[in-house]
């Protein structure tokens, strides 16, 4: 790990689930058992209504580019340019990430192209869940 240069998460209690889940090659969300809709990101109580009657379920591993910056700025551990973006999951939730494996143009970053999740493994404790353009 002494390699990696970028920020590191660190998991707590109630955000384990979610980093082992990546950790395994899967996106864990969550979802409020009151009204069955999803959340991000991972907390013990549903944000719609404070409950903690709440389950964790794997996501679809699909989504859509909703918004975007691009940023020339060089940053510790990125080569800029770098794509800073939400992505929008048929879950319904959005998540914020980068987008991997595709040039860091606009002409490349469409709004609404397919993406799919993909790992960073950091160690073997720790994989970050990032996009890239859908396969195929």
């Amino acid at each position: 790990m002494s390699d990696y240069q970028k920020w590191i998460p660190v998991p707590t209690p109630e955000t384990r689930h979610f980093w082992d889940g990546c950790r395994e090659g899967k996106l864990l969300l969550q979802r409020c058992g009151d009204t069955g809709r999803a959340y991000f990101p991972p907390r013990p109580f549903s944000p719609y209504t404070g409950s903690r009657n709440v389950s964790v379920f794997e996501a679809s591993g699909k989504g859509v580019l909703y918004s975007y910056v691009i940023n020339h700025r060089p940053a510790r551990g990125f080569d800029a340019p770098y794509a800073i973006a939400i992505v929008q999951l048929p879950e319904g939730v959005r998540m914020m990430t980068n987008i991997v494996d595709c040039e860091q143009t606009p002409e490349a970053l469409q709004l609404d192209m397919s993406l799919e999740v993909c790992f960073e493994t950091i160690d073997d404790d720790l994989a970050l869940p990032l996009w890239r353009p859908t396969r195929g």
